[in-house]
């Protein structure tokens, strides 16, 4: 017995339409002119063309949230699990209503390092079991601006040694 819908042909019996789909900004057609399906182009990889890429950079990234009271055990608890699953956070400081993390974020822009920084606390929120708390500020800047800063003494010096401590 044969499934299919009603009326339909059996499978490889009708002609498919093929569709064509278009190749991206960056396709370089050279690669594979003159292959056949399956086969190589004879090009060597280090003849290949790269498309220009952004090379990304370090931003350092400060973000504060508050709310709400919550048990300090619950907020060094989240925090902790949110360092555990996210080792790239260099510090965190935190009270009963509002706490404060730091660290490096690798991006091609400020734009993405700040978008990044905004969906950190909100995605992490169920899996660290992170208090409902709103984001109330937000800094970011380069690596340049950063170490300019510390050298100056007037810069975001780190809040304590690396981990999480209460303020």
């Amino acid at each position: 017995m044969r499934r299919a819908r009603p009326g339909a042909q059996p499978r490889g019996t009708a002609e498919r339409a093929l569709t064509s789909v278009g190749a991206g900004a960056d396709f370089d057609r050279g690669d594979f002119a003159g292959a056949r399906p399956g086969e190589s182009s004879g090009r060597r990889p280090e003849q290949t063309r790269e498309p220009d890429r952004e090379v990304s950079r370090l931003w350092h990234v400060t973000l504060s949230v508050s709310g709400r009271e919550a048990p300090l055990t619950e907020v060094r608890r989240g925090l902790e699990q949110l360092a555990h699953d996210h080792p790239f956070l260099l510090t965190s400081r935190y009270a009963t209503d509002h706490a404060e993390i730091r660290y490096w974020e690798e991006a091609r822009d400020l734009h993405d390092a700040a978008a990044v920084a905004l969906r950190l606390w909100g995605e992490h929120r169920q899996s660290a079991q992170l208090p409902p708390w709103e984001i109330v500020g937000l800094e970011v800047i380069d690596r340049e601006t950063y170490h300019q800063r510390i050298a100056e003494g007037y810069g975001p010096p780190p809040a304590a040694p690396v981990g999480v401590h209460p303020y």
